[in-house]
């Protein structure tokens, strides 16, 4: 089964995600904000990561970038709230492969994942 790795300084959207991606199919890891994302992807080698823009200690694009380094191969999805463009790009640029905006609609969240890891 796909794993995932659900990052989201707020607990009740990454319990929304995770619910919503284990009903599908999906392993779910949790992280809290962006250090624990890149410390988690080492451990638990996600398919793919789903993660935050807006996070204290590290944000979104510093993990986005620092998981990268790590694994050239990583396929990242950013959550991102509306009016948040210019995060959008930078985390393009870093090499997300995609982004929803939140609040997100559950069909679209699957469809960003299955595009990434089926």
């Amino acid at each position: 089964m796909p794993k995932v790795l659900v990052v989201d300084d707020a607990a009740f959207v990454r319990a929304k995600q995770t619910k919503l991606l284990a009903e599908h199919g999906y392993v779910v890891e949790e992280a809290a904000n962006g250090a624990e994302a890149v410390e988690k992807y080492k451990t638990a080698e996600p398919d793919l990561v789903l993660m935050d823009v807006t996070m204290p200690l590290m944000d979104g694009i510093t993990a986005l970038k620092q998981i990268r380094q790590a694994d050239a191969s990583a396929k990242v999805i950013m959550c991102t709230a509306l009016g948040q463009q210019a995060m959008v790009l930078e985390a393009i640029r870093a090499g997300a492969k995609d982004f929803i905006v939140k609040p997100f609609q559950p069909e679209k969240l699957l469809s960003a994942v299955k595009r990434q890891i089926g």
